[in-house]
């Protein structure tokens, strides 16, 4: 328990990687004396909002968006003037062609909001897939640096994921370990 409140204070007082690394004594009960360890955190948000990659990629999703709202703009025209025609003249029509129009305008209606939910789903996948390639690169990055400047661990700001951690750092193996000497080993029938 003392371990993870040590890490959890390391945590709230990190800096941002390239202003400077945070060197704490990892507290470790019945250890050997102890050892800095270094750990920095990135907000990917902001590598997002201000990286090269991140903005290009913005701009080409407001490209896209603008484009399908031109799309957009000019189904609603249409259905404006449809809305208008049936309005003005309507009353004037028979009843088959009133309904007819009215069908119509029903269908095209439809017809604009299936569109508009298709680019919203269009746009959703285009910038996960942008993303994605932006973070899958940032990746790389992240873990150069890390090595570089020999950082144990580097931690995502938001939601505290780890980025990069020394192999050093994986204790997987000694959990699995101490989980499978815990409970009794299950025999397969």
């Amino acid at each position: 328990m003392r371990y993870w409140s040590g890490v959890i204070v390391l945590v709230g007082g990190l800096l941002a990687v390239g202003l400077g690394p945070v060197e704490a004594q990892q507290p470790a009960p019945g250890a050997a004396p102890s050892t800095t360890t270094r750990i920095a955190y990135i907000d990917v948000q902001r590598v997002l909002a201000r990286s090269s990659a991140g903005v290009a990629a913005r701009e080409q999703l407001e490209r896209e968006k603008a484009v399908m709202q031109k799309e957009m703009d000019g189904k609603r025209q249409e259905l404006e003037k449809l809305r208008d025609e049936l309005e003005k003249k309507g009353p004037l029509m028979t009843a088959d062609a009133r309904r007819e129009r009215q069908e119509v305008f029903e269908r095209k209606r439809r017809d604009a909001a299936r569109m508009m939910d298709d680019f919203q789903k269009e746009l959703e996948k285009k910038e996960q897939t942008l993303l994605q390639r932006v973070l899958q690169e940032l990746s790389g990055v992240i873990e150069k640096v890390g090595k570089d400047k020999g950082f144990y661990m580097i931690l995502e700001k938001r939601g505290a994921s780890v980025l990069y951690a020394s192999p050093d750092a994986d204790l997987t193996d000694e959990v699995i370990r101490a989980y499978d000497q815990q409970a009794p080993a299950k025999k397969t029938p």
